[in-house]
């Protein structure tokens, strides 16, 4: 296993790319990455600097067969010197297995429209919350836990359409009330607009002040880094992402496209954001991960491109590029 380079983990930053692609983008692909290959491409994207990674899911392998080896995964990148590892958990019996297998953050997906709730965790968005409040109830027994919550189809769905702001709103309200300690906006199914991101997470972070988490953003009609640029100019500071834009929920028709890890960080870092994220060792675990999955289409402007010459880091590793 590749080991971190600690003193680069250290360093400050000015936005957390949170890394979603062992979870979000595994669970959208057809072929199932042998586990050990798992361990190698969680390594690498840690030793490129990235300092939080969602590395499974503990759903049932009847649905999902690519998360099967969920604990094991948690276990292994656990060891990751100052890595924060997540998971996501459906439910509470998900929520008990991964704190069994180590797991200190918890993501809760919340579905703002009820459809996507029910084709996704099987019960209402109502119910979901009720569920979330006794997931939060572990925080009392597992110290240091922490529930973050994810509202799916903030922007609209593809199998409801439109969704109110006022719900969406509400509903962070709610989650916030049920425990959870953060409450993050998710654009599922590529809905949203700069406009839309601007209006509601002004409002998320109004109503929820420091509980207000991040974005989870899709690039599925090519407006995600535009809706990062409009969700930068009002203060969020947390981005999820991809390597090579994997994902997508299988339980929301047309729903593809994560944003691609290696253009966020380059965006970011070229517009004086430190991520203390090593493009070259993030386009490194490009290749571990194309080995894996033989044959998977893989996503992103800058793999093809190449760093511009003269870039330089807004702070991070790696000094100045060619």
């Amino acid at each position: 296993m590749v080991v971190p380079d600690r003193a680069s983990r250290r360093s400050p930053v000015d936005v957390l790319v949170s890394e979603v692609g062992p979870r979000d983008g595994l669970q959208s692909v057809a072929a199932t990455m042998p586990t050990p290959l798992k361990h190698r491409w969680i390594a690498a994207l840690a030793a490129a600097g990235l300092r939080e990674i969602e590395v499974a899911s503990f759903v049932s392998p009847r649905r999902l067969p690519q998360m099967a080896d969920a604990a094991e995964v948690v276990a292994v990148a656990g060891e990751i010197p100052d890595l924060t590892v997540l998971a996501l958990v459906p439910n509470l019996v998900g929520a008990r297995n991964a704190v069994t297998a180590g797991a200190r953050s918890i993501t809760v997906p919340v579905s703002v429209s009820d459809a996507h709730s029910r084709a996704n965790v099987g019960i209402g968005t109502d119910a979901a919350i009720e569920q979330l409040a006794t997931i939060t109830g572990l925080t009392r027994d597992t110290p240091g836990l922490r529930v973050e919550v994810g509202l799916s189809t903030a922007f609209g769905c593809t199998i409801e359409g439109p969704v109110p702001e006022d719900r969406v709103i509400d509903l962070a309200v709610r989650a916030a009330a049920a425990g959870a300690d953060a409450v993050g906006l998710s654009d599922t199914t590529g809905y949203a607009d700069p406009s839309a991101i601007r209006r509601l997470f002004t409002r998320l972070h109004a109503e929820l002040g420091d509980r207000a988490g991040g974005a989870h953003l899709h690039n599925t009609r090519g407006q995600g880094l535009a809706n990062v640029v409009a969700a930068l100019d009002v203060g969020v500071r947390t981005f999820d992402s991809s390597q090579a834009g994997l994902g997508g929920c299988p339980y929301a028709p047309g729903a593809s496209g994560n944003l691609v890890t290696e253009d966020l960080v380059f965006l970011l870092e070229s517009s004086g954001l430190r991520t203390g994220v090593d493009i070259d060792a993030l386009l490194a675990a490009r290749e571990v991960l194309a080995a894996a999955l033989p044959g998977e289409p893989l996503h992103g402007h800058l793999a093809d491109a190449g760093l511009t010459k003269g870039f330089r880091y807004a702070g991070g590793p790696g000094g100045a590029a060619a």
